[in-house]
């Protein structure tokens, strides 16, 4: 699946078209969708070689002929709750570009952006962002004031664990942290995010070929600035029924996503399914916390508009 943000690389696009960056949903064709603090997310690498990586019998993969660049274009809709702990969800319909790029010294594919920076036969270092949609007219928050959007951006660290013969199986350990700024004429930092999670990726799945089956779990931990952004509940705000809350920061809950993609000649799919669990996180018992588990899911379309002439060798 890759890397918790790679699967949505393909919105970047979207988010800053839509200028109030909605959660973002995308996948080349990594099989691996993002697992974000409520919404998918955006995700920059910087790492590596554009050498042929080697796989653990000591035999590079073999390489292929592909186009310097690709680009294509379709919808893609997401199913997410106003925020995590939220009872209440929104459909968002989103354009979904796809873009591959396979340059010598930088590369953009379903990894991500990468530059030759750290060395990826063991760890690959990444440059992760994200974004949660805005929250406006919910319920729980009534007179309140709304929720700006944020996005969210900082390093990560992707630890190679363990790889099949021909990289069919990716096993790795990936701990990001990142800052939360708000989305507004005067932005302000909103705080910390900690994602450590285990991935899986698997080539072909169940035999059917072409296909990249993903797999994520882990935790997140944000500080009291990040969780009072969500769930603090100021005193002028209190009423009988929704008393004041000052969350402390910490755990923060843990996310379990699966997707699947494949790259067909002409175009490009994608689905992910992700399951959040709040329980036992630091602002549980914050009265904005309305459910602690729930589902989310995604599906993508991008058709192929275009493609470089001039050939390269690409192992994917």
């Amino acid at each position: 699946m890759n890397r918790a943000s790679r699967s949505v690389t393909v919105l970047v696009l979207a988010l800053l078209a839509a200028g109030t960056l909605p959660p973002a949903f995308a996948a080349p064709d990594s099989g691996t969708a993002a697992a974000k603090p409520e919404d998918v997310a955006v995700a920059v690498a910087a790492t590596g070689q554009a050498m042929p990586a080697e796989n653990p019998s000591g035999e590079p993969s073999t390489p292929s002929l592909k186009p310097l660049w690709e680009f294509g274009l379709g919808p893609a809709a997401l199913i997410l709750r106003d925020y995590r702990g939220a009872d209440t969800s929104h459909a968002y319909p989103l354009p979904a570009p796809y873009f591959v790029y396979r340059g010598t010294f930088l590369q953009a594919d379903r990894d991500g952006l990468k530059g030759k920076i750290f060395d990826q036969k063991l760890v690959e270092l990444h440059i992760s962002a994200s974004a949660t949609p805005p929250v406006r007219q919910n319920a729980a928050r009534s007179g309140m004031p709304d929720l700006k959007p944020t996005v969210e951006i900082g390093p990560a660290f992707d630890t190679r664990l363990w790889r099949s013969s021909e990289d069919r199986v990716k096993f790795d350990f990936i701990l990001s942290a990142r800052a939360a700024f708000s989305v507004e004429s005067s932005p302000r930092m909103v705080g910390w995010l900690i994602d450590p999670h285990l991935n899986v990726d698997i080539s072909d799945p169940f035999g059917h070929a072409g296909w990249k089956l993903g797999l994520l779990a882990g935790p997140l931990f944000a500080d009291r600035r990040y969780d009072a952004y969500f769930y603090a509940v100021e005193p002028q705000y209190a009423t009988a029924e929704r008393p004041a809350y000052e969350p402390k920061g910490g755990y923060a809950g843990t996310q379990f996503l699966t997707s699947l993609t494949k790259r067909f000649p002409r175009y490009w799919v994608g689905s992910y399914v992700r399951y959040d669990t709040l329980s036992g996180a630091a602002f549980a018992g914050s009265p904005l916390v309305k459910e602690k588990s729930y589902w989310s899911a995604g599906v993508a379309v991008a058709w192929m508009i275009t493609q470089s002439t001039h050939l390269v060798e690409a192992n994917e």
